[in-house]
C-alpha cells in the first residue's frame, strides 16, 4: 500500500516535505510519481522519479522549485516543495508504476490516498 503524508497549511513562499510510503512490496522495483489534484481542476502530474533515482521529471510549473527523491533502502519517496504558491494547493498523490517512468496519470499500477497542501497567500 502507498501512503502520503506532510500536508498541510503554509504561507506562500514557504517550504513544505511530503513523503510517500510503500510497504508490502518492494520500493526499489517502482518507478514513482506526484500528481496533484486542485479543487475544480483534474489531476495533473507533478513529478517522476527512476527505479534507481538517477532520473527525474518534473512539469514545467514546479521545476526549479520542487525536489523528488527517493531512498529506497527506507522505502520511501519525497517531494520537497520550495518557495510554494497558492496555485499549488491541491490534494498531492504517490503513483507507483512497475514497467516504466510516466509522465501523466493514465496506467499507474498504484495510487496512495492523497495528502493535502494549502498555500495562504
Amino acid at each position: 500500500q502507498l501512503q502520503a503524508y506532510g500536508g498541510g497549511l503554509v504561507q506562500a513562499g514557504g517550504s513544505l516535505r511530503l513523503s510517500c510510503a510503500l510497504s508490502g512490496r518492494t520500493f526499489s522495483s517502482y518507478a514513482m510519481d506526484w500528481f496533484r489534484q486542485a479543487p475544480g481542476k483534474e489531476r495533473e502530474f507533478v513529478a517522476a522519479i527512476s527505479w534507481s533515482g538517477s532520473n527525474t521529471y518534473y512539469a514545467d510549473s514546479v521545476k526549479g522549485r520542487f525536489t523528488i527523491s527517493r531512498d529506497n533502502a527506507k522505502n520511501t519517496m519525497y517531494l520537497q516543495m520550495n518557495s510554494l504558491k497558492p496555485e499549488d494547493t491541491a490534494v498531492y498523490y504517490c503513483a507507483a508504476d512497475r514497467h516504466q517512468v510516466r509522465l501523466e496519470a493514465y496506467g499507474m499500477d498504484y495510487w496512495g490516498k492523497g495528502t493535502l497542501v494549502t498555500v495562504s497567500s
